[in-house]
């Protein structure tokens, strides 16, 4: 008997993908990184293209697909429409890993499927928000803006590999980690935690403005010479901080759908912090932190709070009750040991140790835990399981 309950809701096949993708790709980069691979592609290259646009990239659509119509008080997004959208994701995905392997064809090929599917959801998102009738659709605005920068900077990522242009790809990853990932997940973040935290919270207008003029000084200040971006980081640092200090999130939690959220947020001044810190230390001393601030951003905020939401639409959306069993907690918890372990990694390269230990530890937690949360959440997604208590 056919499996139609998959493809019913737009979020379980998006999730799935995000998830194989984030396994796959991140045990590939492992070789790569090892040499036990020669890749078509420079490894990181492929380690933040198979990241930003085939992992978070298939994730965020999961969320926005299921939630993008409620936010803008329209029809949901039909099933025919999200199909044809993950159609050129999964031969993208497909092409580009097993390309990475071996053929700089496929990468080529794969990369161009997958832009194709991105920039075909962008377009889905803004014809949702251009049919909505509800007013204040201020956080909406910036979701569609930032999702419309991942597009432009997917675009220039392929320029920089087919012009074979460095600057380019380095361009387009600075735009993509901070006005594509991390402006998505934060426009989401502060619609959706305070209200599942019950906070009513003030949003400013102008507070998201502020930070996305930030963030572009920050990418314009990085480009024009490494480092030099601790002019804006610590004003970032304060403004997000203040901000999520008068949210005055109920925070420590016993609630582990809660806490997972908040830990999250909190993430981002500190990575703003270790931004600043860093730069000025390499500024003198020229150590290289094996890009900290970056990971602690994506790992510490976009990658924890992508769990968290992850966890809540998948079990909200299946009948099943939400919250977090012993099993789900424990895999919370494993999110921040991929923090702190990668944060050594950078502090021990920067010290000019040996780092591999940490590395390869480091990945491990990473393939374990998204496996067991595959073990665990997969059959809710693909089949509609009901958690037993």
């Amino acid at each position: 008997m056919k499996n139609r309950y998959f493809l019913s809701q737009p979020h379980q096949p998006f999730f799935v993908l995000a998830f194989i993708n984030a396994i796959v790709s991140m045990f590939i980069f492992s070789l790569l990184l090892k040499g036990i691979v020669d890749s078509p592609i420079l490894t990181a290259n492929y380690h933040a293209y198979s990241l930003i646009f085939l992992t978070f990239t298939p994730a965020f659509l999961a969320f926005l697909f299921t939630t993008f119509p409620r936010f803008t008080g329209t029809l949901p997004v039909e099933k025919v429409v999200y199909v044809t959208i993950l159609v050129p994701f999964t031969i993208g995905s497909i092409f580009f890993i097993f390309g990475a392997l071996g053929s700089s064809f496929l990468v080529a090929t794969g990369m161009i499927f997958t832009l194709i599917g991105h920039l075909l959801a962008i377009n889905i998102l803004r014809k949702i928000y251009k049919a909505s009738v509800m007013p204040d659709n201020h956080d909406v605005f910036w979701i569609l803006v930032s999702m419309a920068i991942g597009g432009v900077a997917h675009l220039l990522f392929v320029i920089g590999y087919f012009s074979d242009s460095l600057y380019i790809t380095a361009l387009s990853a600075q735009i993509a980690i901070y006005l594509y990932l991390f402006l998505v997940a934060f426009s989401v973040a502060q619609r959706m935690v305070p209200f599942f935290s019950n906070k009513m919270i003030n949003r400013k207008d102008d507070f998201i403005r502020n930070v996305a003029l930030l963030l572009v000084g920050h990418i314009v200040l990085n480009m024009i010479k490494l480092n030099l971006s601790f002019l804006t980081d610590f004003a970032l640092m304060y403004i997000i901080a203040k901000e999520l200090l008068d949210w005055e999130l109920p925070y420590p939690n016993p609630n582990p759908m809660l806490w997972i959220l908040h830990i999250a947020l909190f993430w981002i001044p500190v990575a703003f912090l270790f931004s600043g810190l860093t730069s000025i230390i390499a500024i003198f001393s020229k150590a290289n932190f094996m890009f900290l601030d970056i990971h602690v951003l994506v790992l510490g905020f976009v990658f924890t709070i992508l769990i968290g939401f992850g966890t809540r639409v998948t079990l909200g959306h299946s009948a099943n009750r939400i919250e977090a069993d012993r099993w789900t907690t424990i895999l919370f918890y494993a999110t921040q040991v991929v923090v702190v372990t990668r944060m050594i990694v950078s502090f021990i390269f920067a010290f000019g140790w040996n780092f591999i230990f940490w590395f390869d530890l480091t990945v491990t937690i990473w393939l374990v835990l998204l496996g067991i949360w595959a073990v665990r959440f997969f059959p809710i997604l693909i089949f509609g399981k009901k958690i037993e208590k």
